[in-house]
């Protein structure tokens, strides 16, 4: 994200990644305005031609919305912002579409001033834009699993098999090979040569796949590591656990994933930990939180109160308190996981009773 101009509420900025389009979608939230140049249809344009109507003509201008709702899925390209127009050379008070893509400039304005969660948030975005994608690879005898890595979310991409329903089978060797030549031939297809890659699994294939990959044209940076469990579990062993931290730790999901992974490891031990909105709470007076892990979307509920207190104010809290933010997606396993235990949690300095 690249901030162009800053005027007390107004920030004018450019999308540079698609994991600005995310923050954007967070930062839109409670009582914001976006203005951008868009189309719309000009009715004045349309006429009866020959006894055939001629449609209205898509014109750009700039249009300013008040935003209601925001709909943004992660891995795309595009942002999509309803709201009603309150500033445009026709149809002010109609409801519009902003399309918000890589590239584009905008004006966001926050009517109630900036909160210290969007602030965060935009700092974030500032200086840790633009690290690239990561593929994960989880390979196993008989199955490779692909999966995409963004600062804000994972998801699955491919899985290719040998395993077959009812009673496993053993597989010859020949059979193995011939299926790890194909995967990887797949895989590098799907990954492209530029995208940074974790090879990992229990065993030894992972070996002999990353040669795979590198006959297939791939010459990325590319980082092999043992896992202790095969699946969608070996990629968020990697995640948790910091296993390829060269190119994965400086991202907010591999940092999200660690602290929520101590978070739940201190719930095991009966460490120093807060779950629970009444805990939590408790620990913020008494100045025990060193880091608190929230959901993003449950900061920026309107609705949504910690105790008596809203959690927009809960948040402004912390700097007083010494206490550090972490604002975690819902878009990987992790921040599910946050989300069952209430969307946030708090690494204590010590134990509150």
């Amino acid at each position: 994200m690249q901030i162009l101009k800053r005027d007390d509420d107004l920030l004018k900025l450019r999308v540079q990644h698609e994991d600005d389009l995310w923050v954007l979608s967070q930062l839109v939230k409670g009582k914001k305005c976006v203005g951008m140049v868009s189309h719309r249809r000009d009715q004045t344009t349309g006429t009866q031609e020959g006894g055939r109507a001629k449609s209205a003509e898509r014109k750009p201008m700039w249009i300013v919305i008040s935003v209601e709702d925001s709909e943004f899925q992660m891995f795309s390209d595009n942002l999509r912002l309803h709201g009603v127009i309150t500033e445009a050379p026709i149809d002010k008070g109609s409801f519009h579409t902003h399309n918000v893509g890589i590239g584009d400039e905008l004006d966001l304005v926050a009517d109630e001033g900036w909160n210290r969660a969007d602030e965060k948030l935009l700092g974030e975005s500032v200086k840790d834009g633009g690290l690239a994608k990561v593929g994960i690879i989880v390979v196993e005898n008989d199955e490779v699993m692909l999966f995409q890595i963004a600062s804000h979310g994972m998801r699955d991409l491919a899985t290719f098999t040998l395993r077959g329903g009812g009673k496993r089978e053993k597989t010859s060797g020949d059979t193995r090979d011939g299926f790890f030549i194909q995967a990887a031939k797949e895989s590098a297809l799907l990954l492209g040569k530029e995208t940074p890659l974790v090879v990992c699994g229990p065993g030894m294939a992972r070996q002999q796949f990353e040669k795979l990959l590198r006959k297939n044209g791939l010459e990325q940076e590319i980082i092999n590591t043992a896992t202790n469990i095969g699946g969608r579990p070996a990629a968020n062993e990697v995640l948790a656990e910091g296993l390829a931290s060269e190119i994965l730790g400086e991202t907010a999901i591999a940092k999200q994933t660690i602290l929520i992974e101590e978070a739940l490891k201190r719930m095991a031990t009966d460490g120093a930990v807060a779950y629970g909105y009444d805990v939590i709470s408790k620990s913020l007076d008494e100045g025990a939180i060193e880091t608190l892990i929230v959901n993003s979307d449950l900061i920026r509920d309107e609705e949504a109160k910690i105790g008596d207190e809203f959690w927009s104010d809960f948040i402004n809290r912390l700097d007083e308190k010494g206490a550090q933010l972490v604002q975690a997606s819902i878009e990987h396993d992790a921040g599910q996981q946050l989300d069952g235990l209430g969307g946030a949690i708090a690494l204590l300095r010590w134990k509150v009773d």
